[in-house]
């Protein structure tokens, strides 16, 4: 398991505001003083609940968010390389990357994830932590959503697939997006796909 010292969090928090600030423009304050109202959270979140998935360890969602942004960017430069048809812009491809995984954060005043009080499951199965009873369920993508929303911060249309679609065929829900077969209903915007790798390599190649 990787273990961040409190400088590397603080860290991460001042690189996750630079990626705010630098990236987002209209609703650039509206996103800071959002993650500054949950901002003890969204130090210390694991990303994941079990030691064999990714960033098990406090202050691993913000490592993971940060690492899906700088994947997008280079996925992109990618994509254009190979003649991509860009149907969106970069503020939200990092918008997208900032909040794709926001689910996991729960509610202002209840976390999704807490820590496991069962040893058991911690030494046979490496869970770390577990799902939080008292929050309603959702998928991580559709609370990520949820939470925007109830913040009354705006999502474009290509931000709210990328968020809802970045799980890709590893969410049932999401199969007739990926698997259309008639033209005019195939997904139209590559950022979906741009996140949805980028997504996959930060939780395949942990800092």
């Amino acid at each position: 398991m990787n273990k961040l010292s409190p400088e590397q969090m603080m860290e991460n928090l001042n690189k996750f505001y630079k990626l705010i600030n630098t990236h987002i423009t209209d609703r650039k304050d509206q996103l800071t003083d959002f993650y500054k109202s949950i901002e003890d959270l969204l130090v210390m979140a694991p990303a994941s609940t079990k030691l064999d998935h990714h960033n098990c360890f406090p202050g691993g969602y913000l490592d993971h968010a940060i690492r899906v942004v700088e994947a997008s960017l280079v996925y992109q430069k990618v994509w254009d390389k190979f003649g991509q048809k860009k149907t969106y812009t970069d503020e939200e491809l990092v918008f997208s990357a900032i909040n794709h995984d926001l689910g996991k954060l729960g509610t202002v005043d209840q976390p999704v994830y807490i820590q496991n009080d069962s040893q058991w499951h911690i030494e046979k199965q490496g869970a770390l932590y577990k799902y939080n009873p008292k929050v309603t369920h959702m998928r991580i993508s559709d609370r990520s959503l949820f939470y925007l929303q109830e913040k009354g911060i705006p999502v474009t249309e290509n931000e709210y697939l990328a968020i809802k679609l970045h799980d890709g065929l590893y969410e049932e829900g999401n199969k007739p997006y990926f698997m259309s077969y008639n033209k005019d209903t195939e997904l139209k915007c590559n950022l979906v796909h741009i996140l949805h790798h980028a997504d996959m390599m930060a939780s395949r190649v942990e800092s």
